[in-house]
């Protein structure tokens, strides 16, 4: 399917691991605009190519087991995983670009406090195998049982990084860091933090404001950093909380404290808004609100299947996403 891809796109989509999932990718953006403009034209090339998209961080309704692809790069995941891999997971994944290795370690550092946030913000994932799992993020549950994919450790600078990564990848017998499927990891060969424990949002305009919430968040850091220092467990702990119940969760504020998920969302928005609006993204946090307000993804695929079942579910997920395509 990929080779009936417009040539202009070819290189910003490419196969998973799973036969019935593409990648598609932006190319650098500056800001949410320009990313939304992207994911918009990815989108059209895919439905051009003949793809029938559907975003959902699981397919609700999939119950046989997935056929793999036969690529050189998915042969150690294969022989790792095997029976673990029954679905097509599909992530959000947003790299903010960073000056230096250095600020690169402090920013992924600072932003594993917001994964439990993210988490509740992006949920889109409620039903696995024609059921409601009564969870908001089926999808977290599923690649929670895989190895290298886990909130990682606070690292004290970038050489310690590196360390640790050795170390990783010498123990799974892997090529390279790339395959350590942190929730945030550095990323040395783009210069990049990336943040990648999400759902991916059924509309692109979903996907474009959680790239300029996590935009702004890391640009807050390198300004004035929050040195929050949470225990890895605790904030493991709120992750779950957020994966489980959604926007529902109360999430960890401080070493003695949670609150519930919207108050936290809306706190951090307005921590967020100089730098969103500097960086070209203010008015892209208006979908992040209307989260707030509404709910996410997952409290959205509930609602409609209570009124549409299973079948009107999948349809209102295929015009959603092919929406963004115009």
């Amino acid at each position: 399917m990929i080779a009936a891809f417009d040539p202009s796109g070819r290189e910003q989509v490419s196969t998973e691991i799973f036969a019935a999932q593409i990648e598609l990718k932006t190319g650098v953006c500056g800001d949410a605009d320009g990313a939304l403009a992207d994911l918009r034209r990815m989108r059209r090339l895919a439905r051009q190519a003949g793809a029938r998209l559907l975003g959902s961080g699981l397919h609700p309704d999939d119950p046989a087991e997935a056929t793999l692809v036969d690529k050189e790069r998915y042969e150690p995941v294969k022989q790792d995983l095997v029976s673990l891999l029954r679905t097509p997971p599909c992530g959000l994944h947003v790299h903010v670009g960073m000056p230096d290795p250095e600020t690169a370690i402090r920013v992924a550092n600072a932003l594993r406090h917001h994964l439990p946030l993210l988490q509740a913000l992006t949920a889109n994932s409620p039903f696995r195998e024609g059921e409601d799992t009564g969870l908001a993020s089926a999808r977290a549950a599923t690649v929670a049982s895989y190895p290298r994919f886990e909130m990682p450790r606070e690292f004290r600078d970038y050489e310690e990084f590196l360390a640790v990564a050795d170390q990783l990848i010498a123990a799974a017998g892997v090529a390279d860091y790339t395959y350590i499927w942190w929730d945030v990891r550095p990323h040395p060969k783009l210069g990049t933090v990336e943040v990648r424990g999400m759902d991916v949002q059924t509309d692109v305009e979903g996907n474009a404001a959680v790239a300029a919430l996590i935009q702004a968040l890391a640009a807050r850091e390198i300004e004035q950093p929050a040195a929050l220092g949470l225990a890895r467990e605790a904030l493991e702990e709120s992750y779950y909380q957020a994966g489980r119940y959604g926007l529902e969760a109360r999430l960890l504020v401080d070493a003695e404290t949670a609150a519930p998920a919207p108050e936290v969302g809306r706190r951090t928005l307005d921590a967020v808004a100089p730098y969103a609006r500097e960086l070209g993204g203010g008015e892209a946090l208006g979908e992040i609100e209307r989260i707030l307000r509404e709910g996410n993804g997952a409290d959205r695929q509930r609602r409609v299947h209570e009124r549409e079942g299973m079948a009107g579910l999948l349809a209102w997920l295929a015009r959603r996403t092919e929406a963004g395509a115009a």
